[in-house]
């Protein structure tokens, strides 16, 4: 790595060695390759006798551009100004008997949009085996939790009892809807096919002498040597471009889900409750010595940020599209695309990372229970004391005085503990009802519990079921 120009932080300091390389030269040069031999390959099959045997096995043999094409198609680049047609004579120059038929019909959008359209894919495929790995990891978090009494808030505000499992099932929920996104988009992407320079494969009916089925059936073969079930139905030069918004669009909703999921990890690490992974020689502070700052979801938020912005070029992009096409799109989509799919790839691997070793504090999750519970269970109180043979409205009045007074020690005096129950204890209103039974966690969380392994059961199973589970990668965390 050089240290005297601009390192991009996505390669050069988070992504993982296999997302890197799948948007890398090599395997996009490569791609087109495999898309010239593929549209060769079934040119001749359907009668197009100039191409040869010799031409198609010498281009089998190139696929993988070597070093030193690459810097020869570079060259060429300069020459031409077209980097398409760069490698078409880089690889002609390895495949001499393929020379005059690389690319024949083809404009260049059948290689660039036809490999982006293959690289999305193949980084959707990685991205879903990585997000069963986050799911994995919180699901055996929220499992091992979904008993576990905790203060559930809104606004930031005490509010009712819940668990700490079935907290860690919203989070859930969010991160199973982006997997059956990202799954519904992997298996359904079409390729651009065979379509020529408007998108009215006219070049192609040119080439088959006005056959139009051979026509039809070239795309088929073309997208079936490729592994796709088949193409857009119109294009014009290029596959319609807000399809890479629906792409990064739901790339970003990992970053909406990992943002969420993270914050609420650094909000109830503020409190003591939870812990993220922390090394032995981890240093939280330069200055501050005792500090476990969390590093790895401010690291989720900080990323999950920028991926979330993304979309916003491509919605740009295909809305700024001229009639068939402009090249306004290139410049933008060679960086856009590829920094969606590597963000979204570094927020999975801190995330399966922070599941993997994420620690509930039961102390103090249970201190801040005993210290909020008598509040909430003031209800239950007035109606055991109305059913002991009190007045409902003494009762009610007495318990407002006290719990006010109680509030007001801790608030005021600083107090840790909430004396609230002493104090009924004390008052003869309700000498009959036994305190103690009143002040079981369990009474308070409703149905958090079943909630939980209910929706473990019904909606993770299938999703950990459904394909690989790809461990995130241990990068820069």
């Amino acid at each position: 790595m050089s240290h005297d120009t601009y390192q991009h932080p996505l390669t050069g300091r988070y992504a993982a060695k296999e997302m890197r390389e799948l948007f890398s030269d090599r395997r996009r040069f490569g791609l087109w390759r495999r898309l010239w031999l593929a549209l060769a390959e079934s040119e001749r099959e359907l009668g197009l006798a100039q191409i040869t045997e010799e031409a198609l096995a010498q281009m089998r043999a190139n696929l993988v551009p070597t070093d030193e094409q690459l810097k020869k198609a570079a060259e060429y680049e300069k020459q031409f100004r077209h980097d398409v047609m760069a490698h078409v004579h880089a690889f002609g120059d390895v495949c001499p008997a393929a020379k005059g038929i690389i690319h024949l019909g083809a404009t260049s959008c059948y290689v660039t949009d036809n490999a982006d359209l293959m690289l999305m894919r193949e980084g959707l495929r990685l991205l879903v085996g990585k997000l069963r790995g986050v799911i994995a990891a919180f699901a055996d978090f929220a499992k091992r939790e979904a008993d576990t009494a905790c203060v559930g808030a809104t606004h930031f505000q005490v509010a009712q009892l819940t668990t700490v499992g079935k907290r860690a099932c919203l989070w859930l929920q969010d991160l199973v809807a982006d997997h059956h996104e990202l799954a519904r988009l992997e298996a359904s992407m079409p390729l651009r096919g065979v379509k020529g320079t408007t998108g009215t494969q006219a070049s192609f009916l040119e080439l088959f002498d006005g056959n139009a089925e051979k026509v039809l059936e070239l795309e088929r073969r073309v997208c079936a040597r490729l592994g796709f079930a088949g193409a857009f139905a119109v294009t014009g030069q290029t596959y319609p471009r807000k399809y890479d918004y629906n792409v990064l669009g739901a790339l970003a909703g990992i970053g909406v889900s990992a943002q969420k999921l993270a914050t609420d990890i650094r909000l109830l690490m503020g409190l003591g409750e939870l812990d993220e992974p922390f090394e032995d020689k981890q240093i939280g502070s330069s200055a501050m010595a005792y500090k476990r700052n969390p590093m790895r979801s401010e690291r989720v938020c900080s990323i999950a940020r920028w991926l979330i912005n993304l979309p916003q070029n491509a919605a740009t992009t295909a809305a700024e599209q001229w009639l068939e096409r402009t090249l306004d799109d290139s410049a933008n989509r060679r960086m856009s695309i590829p920094e969606a799919f590597l963000a979204a790839d570094v927020v999975l691997s801190l995330l399966q990372n922070i599941g993997a070793g994420l620690r509930a504090n039961h102390a103090v999750i249970g201190a801040r229970v005993r210290r909020e519970l008598p509040l909430m269970a003031t209800e239950a109180i007035i109606m055991a004391a109305v059913r002991a043979g009190g007045d409902r409205q003494e009762i009610h009045e007495q318990i407002r005085v006290h719990s006010h007074a109680a509030i007001k020690r801790m608030k005021e005096e600083g107090a840790a503990d909430n004396d609230l129950m002493a104090r009924l204890a004390n008052d003869p209103h309700f000498k009959a009802v036994r305190l103690d039974d009143l002040l079981d966690p369990a009474r308070f969380v409703g149905l958090a519990p079943r909630q939980t392994r209910d929706f473990l059961a019904a909606h993770v199973a299938p999703v950990l079921a459904a394909g690989e589970i790809r461990a995130g990668d241990n990068v820069s965390v």
